[in-house]
């Protein structure tokens, strides 16, 4: 009697704790590529990180990248990437796709985080839509954050930002 009272206890103070459903993964990388090039993706591509193009890289999301190279599909000047980036402390598999140097569509695959899950929400997500790089790296527009999702916000802020900047380095090959 006694464990099962503890154990209604525990699941009512673990279901009521804000944050504990933001976990998760909300499409497989696959179905993403799948869904983006209509079932038809193309072979993956890779960027490597070296020198300038790692220089530039670790300013843009202000760490050095987290591998040497990055896998990329394109079609024409449809361009789409998989990146992670740490939001608090856990990664944020994103989803982005390049369509002549303009976000195209940005989705959050995976989220690992307890918290700040809002940011795979299409009140959030459409704000990338159409944006591209300034000549210093930034955004041509301003991102509206999310209280209580501020590194989440960063996070894909610095993926977008990256998207579009590697994207001009494959299409200027």
């Amino acid at each position: 009697m006694m464990k099962k009272r503890l154990l209604l206890i525990f699941l009512f103070f673990t279901l009521s704790i804000p944050g504990v459903y933001a976990r998760g993964t909300y499409q497989e990388p696959e179905a993403f590529l799948a869904e983006i090039f209509s079932s038809a993706v193309p072979e993956a591509r890779f960027i490597w990180m070296t020198g300038e193009l790692k220089e530039k890289v670790t300013t843009l999301l202000q760490h050095p990248p987290s591998s040497l190279r990055l896998r990329y599909w394109q079609k024409g000047q449809r361009i789409a990437w998989i990146l992670n980036e740490i939001g608090k402390e856990k990664p944020i598999t994103v989803g982005i796709v390049v369509n002549n140097g303009k976000i195209e569509t940005i989705r959050v695959l995976v989220f690992r985080e307890s918290r700040g899950d809002e940011v795979r929400e299409a009140f959030f997500t459409r704000q990338f839509s159409q944006a591209s790089l300034q000549k210093d790296t930034q955004l041509d527009r301003h991102i509206d954050g999310i209280s209580g999702a501020t590194l989440s916000v960063r996070a894909l802020t610095k993926l977008a930002r990256l998207a579009l900047f590697l994207s001009q380095q494959v299409t200027a090959k």
